[in-house]
């Protein structure tokens, strides 16, 4: 077998068994289906993959390499804030869309154990928060606003998919919540300030990008005016 032929075989047994997981979300699979499908013995199958963890593991990554093509495809709003309410809800669609691969990409619990392609994701969204913290927008340190977005997002797509049935209204009410509550403007009495950015920042079509620009651009350095002016008193 030539490593061409070896690297097709692998990447038709890893399809075969997407489309098993697909079309049965949550149930297990037979790897001599597996086999079946692609027309090769199992000693070929434990060749590629070890072992049955070996094959759900590389089902896995190709399941992070599609959701992750979509969110590229989405590319930027250019505000951290607005990407992570869009990515919340990419993340979502993908959920409901894709219940196998989503189960077995966040639903699957090992103790101990954390597929490396679950990484790929979190690093995109704690580039946000990060850019998030630069702009002075975060009321929480950026590693703990993206755990918290994560945590909160795995946690309402998997009640859609177990309910079976999609509910925006229940993903947006705690898709704002956990934003209100990383920017600190659920306490918008507080600091006013930061509750308009916000509010400016999640309708950017009402004023046009760059007019949108310009006032975000204006109220952050309104609000670390504020700031200074409060830590010097």
């Amino acid at each position: 077998m030539t490593e061409h032929e070896g690297s097709g075989t692998r990447e038709r047994l890893i399809s075969a068994a997407a489309e098993l997981i697909a079309a049965s979300p949550g149930e297990d699979f037979s790897l001599r289906a597996v086999c079946d499908a692609v027309g090769v013995k199992m000693p070929t199958l434990y060749h590629f993959f070890g072992s049955k963890q070996g094959l759900i593991d590389a089902v896995v990554e190709h399941g992070f390499d599609v959701y992750l093509g979509q969110k590229e495809s989405m590319g930027s709003s250019g505000d951290p804030i607005q990407d992570i309410r869009s990515g919340w809800d990419a993340h979502v669609a993908f959920g409901l869309e894709n219940p196998g691969f989503y189960t077995l990409m966040y639903g699957k619990v090992r103790p101990g154990h954390s597929p490396e392609a679950q990484s790929r994701p979190s690093e995109i969204l704690r580039g946000l928060t990060a850019r998030a913290a630069e702009q002075g927008r975060l009321a929480v340190p950026s590693d703990q606003a993206a755990a918290h977005v994560l945590v909160a997002n795995i946690g309402v797509t998997l009640r859609q998919i177990v309910l079976a049935q999609p509910d925006p209204e229940l993903s947006a009410a705690v898709r704002e919540g956990v934003i209100a509550a990383i920017t600190g403007t659920a306490r918008a009495s507080t600091d006013p300030v930061a509750a308009t950015i916000e509010i400016v920042a999640a309708a950017p079509d009402v004023l046009g990008e760059a007019e949108t620009a310009l006032l975000l651009s204006w109220l952050t350095r309104l609000r670390g005016d504020r700031r200074d002016v409060a830590g010097s008193r």
